[in-house]
């Protein structure tokens, strides 16, 4: 499915993720984009992964594992409106999500290979829609949402999220040198 989402597909709070997303095969952007990602922190050191810019703001380890939670419960409801779930899927609290967590304790390689195997098992998931369940609207924390704005949401997540370790934590003037 190569098609954008119309606006009429989704919450207007993400139509600033979708907007980042290029035009193109939204699977193939999915493969590739986690790859530039991985690319992109695969060399920091185990200090490097535990900064922070701005006191109270999450580690750079805590946000990978925010995007790994926020992908796995998109893909969720995906999974859920593509097989005509008819129920309102929850809400969730990141910042609960991130506290209760132990995404500094672990290694910034486990955080890394566990969001490329998240990212893997949605492309994975997409590849096997037909056509017509890209287009199934179901209903996502209060707000009606197509499979596909979907897939877009976890692509622009993604990118929104790389845009804010690439600026405000890698190139932060505190950003430790290893």
């Amino acid at each position: 499915m190569q098609n954008r989402p119309n606006p009429g597909e989704y919450d207007p709070f993400y139509t600033g993720y979708i907007e980042l997303v290029p035009e193109g095969n939204i699977v193939q952007i999915l493969s590739e984009q986690i790859r530039e990602t991985i690319h992109m922190l695969n060399g920091l050191s185990e200090d490097q992964s535990q900064f922070s810019y701005e006191c109270g703001k999450w580690t750079i380890k805590e946000v990978l594992g925010h995007m790994a939670d926020t992908e796995r419960i998109m893909a969720y409801r995906l999974l859920c409106i593509a097989r005509g779930e008819t129920i309102s899927l929850p809400g969730f609290e990141e910042n609960l999500y991130v506290q209760n967590a132990a995404f500094n304790e672990q290694s910034l390689q486990e955080l890394l290979e566990n969001l490329y195997v998240i990212r893997q098992s949605t492309t994975n998931l997409l590849k096997g829609l037909k056509e017509v369940a890209w287009v199934r609207k179901g209903n996502a924390n209060h707000s009606e949402v197509t499979v596909r704005a979907i897939a877009y949401i976890i692509a622009g997540h993604e990118k929104h999220h790389r845009n804010i370790l690439k600026d405000r934590y890698m190139g932060s003037k505190d950003y430790p040198l290893s």
